[in-house]
């Protein structure tokens, strides 16, 4: 039987003035309506599609891609709302509900806000919770140190910015540790440094300890290049205040970075300041 909510590969049963119709399995025929295919088809051509059902409860199959299918997070926009709750911008004709026991505010036309998608269990239909928490960290992650991981950035605090890895697992990036913002509703790849025992993941922006050294030298590199003379005037000495407004990085991570540079005979250190030699 198709997956609903899903990319299935399906097989050509047979073409009709308005369409063709997909085996769906089960002696179930689902419909491919004729907008959605561009190139002729025939009989037993496979086709990839994504399934979902109509507002009559129908079965229909689209060669659109919807922004996330179910079991996958996303952000999206609030196109209406009524009696039933919102319903979003998913990338397809249809739009996507959000009842409004899935909201943990009450939604207004355009927001955008970070959904869940999922089957409903008793009308078999696509709809979407705002109530992300409650689909996160339901499985243990079993993450090795520096593995990439996918993450969606979904909220910024006085510590850092909270993430969903992987479409499973809560995750956090330090604010001390980025090197540059990171926007709400971003994607990315990120790097597993720290898989604590309540199951939350602590994330890198790049892959490990040495990786980002290794970027924050790249981007001091890069200012000196740039800079009068080759030159900075920082150093060791310099205020923790300082370095960060010139590089978002710790002192710590500064001083790291400056000694790969050194030992690499990139630049030269002095009490005053850091020159590129290169």
């Amino acid at each position: 039987m198709v997956k609903i909510g899903k990319y299935n590969r399906l097989r050509v049963v047979k073409n009709v003035d308005f369409g063709s119709y997909l085996d769906g399995g089960e002696g179930v025929e689902i419909l491919l309506p004729a907008r959605y295919i561009d190139t002729p088809l025939h009989k037993d051509d496979m086709i990839d599609v994504f399934i979902y059902r109509d507002n009559e409860g129908r079965l229909i199959a689209t060669t659109e891609h919807p922004y996330a299918q179910v079991g996958e997070f996303a952000f999206l926009q609030v196109e209406d709302v009524n009696k039933m709750g919102a319903f979003l911008d998913w990338g397809l004709m249809k739009q996507l509900l959000v009842p409004y026991s899935e909201q943990k505010m009450k939604l207004s036309r355009g927001m955008v806000v970070p959904v869940y998608v999922y089957l409903d269990d008793a009308s078999q239909r696509v709809v979407a919770s705002a109530k992300i928490e409650h689909f996160l960290g339901n499985t243990l992650p079993r993450y090795t140190l520096g593995a990439p991981v996918k993450a969606l950035v979904y909220k910024h605090t006085e510590t850092g910015y909270k993430a969903i890895v992987d479409d499973l697992h809560h995750g956090m990036f330090y604010e001390n540790e980025l090197y540059r913002p990171l926007e709400i509703g971003e994607a990315v790849t990120a790097y597993v440094k720290r898989v604590r025992d309540d199951g939350k993941i602590d994330l890198l922006l790049h892959g490990g300890k040495d990786g980002r050294i290794e970027v924050l030298g790249e981007r001091i590199t890069e200012r000196l290049r740039t800079a009068p003379d080759g030159y900075l005037p920082l150093c060791d000495g310099s205020s923790p205040e300082t370095i960060r407004a010139e590089f978002s990085c710790s002192k710590k991570d500064f001083k790291k970075a400056i000694g790969n540079l050194y030992r690499d005979r990139v630049i030269e250190i002095s009490s005053s300041g850091i020159r590129l030699l290169k």
